[in-house]
């Protein structure tokens, strides 16, 4: 059933206002309805207003109970509810709308953090590789440098007749300048060497420079590969210029 709201106010608002009273006449057994303060007790419904059906008194008391006040309240507590309702409703979509932002934002959220998780798992795996490239790399220059020590050795060796011993007061820069004087050494003997031995003497010299400078430079591998070719050219050179000065003394000693 659709209810005028608008039109039942306005009745309401024109009628005598409320609260009614039920009034009854015993001996006619009619009813009337009128406010508190009629003292006629007529202003509303007069004297004839309701026969001596079997309902005209409950027709009566339900008139007095719904009278202008109690429709006009009534109205004003639909009207109450009905815009409690539309705010909650309002509340309920604005909520609606915030949680699916809020959803697609969550869900972008995890989006980024799953591409970030992806990208730096790729950044630890590479940087794992990485170290492990590195110790590697290490090991091999350790080992390489070792290499070179050892070659250097091989060369003073070869120079003096006998191994360096390395320590703090005598390190590869000392070996290299006992080296070097020695193969001066060489190359000032080589007017009274064989034409083969300035050939090894002349190659040792350079072969010399080579090293040293891959040293110097921090490419042990270089300085190793290349001593190996020339630690035998040294030994033969020494040994040359070595029996060649044994024939000097034994020349002399005749």
């Amino acid at each position: 059933m659709n209810i005028d709201k608008r039109a039942l106010r306005e009745v309401a608002e024109k009628a005598t206002k409320g609260p009614w009273t039920l009034f009854s006449d015993i001996d006619t057994k009619t009813f009337s309805i009128h406010t508190p303060r009629d003292k006629r007790c007529e202003n509303v419904i007069k004297w004839g207003g309701f026969d001596c059906q079997p309902n005209a008194e409950a027709n009566a008391e339900f008139i007095a109970a719904f009278n202008p006040k109690v429709a006009l309240a009534l109205l004003d507590e639909l009207e109450h509810y009905k815009s409690r309702e539309e705010r909650v409703t309002k509340l309920v979509l604005d909520n609606s709308t915030s949680w699916d932002a809020l959803y697609k934002k969550l869900e972008a959220a995890e989006k980024r953090i799953a591409e970030q998780r992806e990208y730096y798992e790729g950044v630890i795996a590479d940087g794992s590789k990485r170290i492990a490239e590195l110790e590697r790399s290490e090991t091999q220059l350790i080992n390489e440098r070792d290499a070179a020590e050892s070659a250097l050795a091989d060369m003073y060796q070869a120079a003096t007749g006998e191994r360096p011993e390395w320590s703090n007061m005598f390190g590869f820069a000392d070996a290299v300048d006992v080296v070097e004087e020695r193969l001066a050494t060489l190359e000032a003997n080589q007017s009274q060497t064989t034409p083969t031995g300035i050939q090894l003497i002349t190659e040792a010299i350079g072969a010399h420079g080579y090293i040293v400078g891959c040293l110097l430079q921090g490419r042990p591998d270089l300085a190793l590969e290349e001593s190996r070719k020339w630690v035998s050219a040294f030994g033969q050179a020494a040994e040359i210029v070595s029996a060649q000065d044994a024939d000097d003394i034994k020349v002399k000693g005749d």
